[in-house]
Order: structure tokens, then C-alpha cells, then sequence
């Protein structure tokens, strides 16, 4: 994807992600964790995205915090990006994202809206409805998401 993103550091197994966020509000620690939660029915891996920032004192990851740094696009951004990392060295791998809170929920359709053209180039993406998984479609809202990369 050709969005302003940070940098990435990544752990040796390429599951988990650090970087920095830099705004009004300071420097940030934001961590990506990606877990196996299941298999599809043809045996594809489905692995979960976790996000959120690095709390020190709790030494955990919080997916509930606000940080309003005012960088939401390009931690997006840096986040889509893990996701090619760990396709390209995983390979065939599924990719389930949820917001912790609905609103989170509605920000990340809200980011993958933006940039589908994109971001259908390079991945298939279906969304649940009340209905069930279906193609991505601007104008639904859907409460979470399924990622893979497209066959070449």
C-alpha cells in the first residue's frame, strides 16, 4: 500500500509487531499480535489481529485505549501493512479482525471503505452480516472481517 505508515519491528516468527506512534499526545508504543484461532474448512490457518497500545505498568497490550495522536490514517496504515508481512511469510493464511468496540469496528470498515481499490488488489476481504460472510460491499456495515491474500 503506498499510505504514509512507521516503522515496523517484527519478532523472528513474524507474529508480532511493534512500532511508534508520534503525535500531540507523545510517543506511543503500539504492538500487533496475530494468533492462530481456528481453521477454515479447507484447513487454512485463521489468524487473529490484536492491536492496540503497550502498557507499561500492566506489561499488556490495551485494545481499549484512545490515544488521539492525531495519526489515525497511518496507523492504519502501519497495521495493513503487518498484514502483508505475515501473508508474504506465511503464505496462505486467513486473517480475522474485529474492533474491540463497535466504533473500532465501524473505523476499520471505515479504513478498508477508503482504500478498497487497493486493498482488493492484493487481498480478498468479506465482512459478517447478520446474513452471513459475504464480499465486502461499501454501504454494509458488517461487525468483522476476513482477510486473505489473493491466489496469483
Amino acid at each position: 500500500m503506498n499510505k504514509e505508515r512507521y516503522p515496523l519491528k517484527t519478532n523472528i516468527c513474524h507474529a508480532n509487531f511493534e512500532f511508534e506512534s508520534h503525535g500531540p499526545n507523545g510517543t506511543i508504543k503500539k504492538v500487533i499480535e496475530y494468533y492462530e484461532i481456528g481453521k477454515m474448512p479447507d484447513g487454512t490457518a485463521i489468524l487473529n489481529l490484536g492491536f492496540g497500545d503497550w502498557d507499561d505498568t500492566l506489561e499488556t497490550v490495551g485494545d481499549l485505549t484512545i490515544s488521539n495522536n492525531a495519526d489515525r490514517d497511518k496507523v492504519l496504515a502501519t497495521v495493513a501493512s503487518s498484514a502483508l508481512d505475515v501473508t508474504d511469510h506465511f503464505g496462505n493464511v486467513a486473517i480475522y479482525a474485529k474492533g474491540s468496540t463497535p466504533a473500532r469496528t465501524r473505523l476499520y470498515q471505515m479504513g478498508l471503505n477508503a482504500n478498497i481499490k487497493e486493498i482488493e488488489t492484493i487481498f480478498d476481504i468479506l465482512g459478517l452480516t447478520a446474513s452471513g460472510w459475504e464480499k465486502l460491499q461499501q454501504g454494509v456495515n458488517y461487525t468483522e472481517f476476513l482477510v486473505t491474500k489473493k491466489k496469483s
